[in-house]
């Protein structure tokens, strides 16, 4: 993940060779490493919390709220991630530890996996959440027919398995233009999928609101004035959960572009320059979803109190 820190042997951790490859310099702002071990253990924290809560209360199993909470685990992926790293980093810096260049080289790649892995399943579980939000809007009637926990089961293992599996093959062949292009598709793809859902759903919400006052006059009982607002509610909060995903990894994805489109352009080299800053954001990512959760959702949020009293 290039924290451009080297040790007293001249043998850095440089993981994220992906997203970094030797044609690109490897002169980076250099971040202390005590701000990524803080909000590693508070991102960790905060998801782990989430998780809890979604088990805890019954309330909470739905299928959004399912596809939060592996959301919430691939969170907790990126930051076990980044720990992880900066740990030993940091102990290699103070000459702590010590490890051959080799071991080095396959930490670096689990780190790697485990960052590649969240990213995509962070986008599959958001496009999932739109999907689901989708149906229960626009097929009220048939959602619980369609939203099958059997259903639900299987999205989800296909989400971490396919995720996986691109993770490994985007490190094996980190080195190639084409494997870091696909990534930057697949992100593309399904920012413009979400975003079609939203106005779609957005659309919708302005003819619920214009027939409100006949719902009440009770012309049409398909839909009530409190379902639309619940409907809306979580596709507000699907809303914020994607633009906050869009700030914090899209200098990344540009850092990637620019990887793959102009490596040895000067004016690409400084943004460059500012990588560490990049995989800071990624981090602020995992902490600020949480907050959305418990923000949004009344019933998350009492469980967390209950979570965090109890604790005491």
């Amino acid at each position: 993940m290039a924290h451009s820190t080297v040790n007293s042997t001249n043998i850095s951790l440089n993981a994220g060779t992906e997203l970094h490859p030797t044609n690109v310099s490897s002169v980076v702002m250099d971040i202390p490493e005590e701000i990524f071990l803080f909000l590693c253990m508070f991102s960790l924290l905060e998801n782990i919390l989430v998780v809890i809560a979604i088990c805890k209360n019954h309330n909470l199993h739905s299928p959004m709220y399912y596809f939060i909470c592996c959301l919430a685990a691939s969170d907790m992926l990126v930051s076990s991630s980044n720990l992880g790293e900066t740990l030993i980093i940091f102990m290699l810096k103070k000459g702590v530890i010590k490890f051959e260049h080799t071991l080095i080289k396959k930490m670096d790649y689990i780190f790697d996996t485990m960052i590649c892995c969240s990213l995509v399943t962070s986008l599959s579980f958001l496009g999932a959440i739109a999907i689901d939000r989708y149906i229960t809007i626009f097929y009220g009637l048939r959602y619980h027919s369609i939203m099958t926990l059997r259903r639900v089961v299987i999205a989800i293992v296909v989400i971490w398995l396919a995720s996986l599996v691109c993770a490994v093959i985007f490190i094996i062949y980190h080195e190639s233009g084409a494997v870091v292009l696909c990534l930057i598709v697949f992100f593309l793809f399904m920012l413009a999928l979400m975003v079609a859902l939203y106005i779609h759903m957005f659309a919708l919400a302005r003819r619920h609101a214009r027939n409100i006052s006949a719902l009440q006059k009770g012309k049409s009982r398909r839909v009530t004035p409190h379902q639309v607002r619940a409907n809306m509610k979580g596709a507000i909060t699907l809303t914020m959960l994607l633009g906050v995903f869009f700030l914090c990894w899209g200098p990344l994805f540009l850092h990637l572009t620019l990887v793959v489109s102009c490596p040895k352009h000067y004016i690409c080299h400084s943004y460059f320059y500012y990588f560490n800053i990049y995989l800071l954001l990624v981090i602020c990512n995992s902490v600020i979803d949480p907050l959305i959760y418990a923000f949004r959702s009344q019933e998350l949020r009492k469980t967390l109190k209950e979570i965090i009293w109890c604790s005491w």
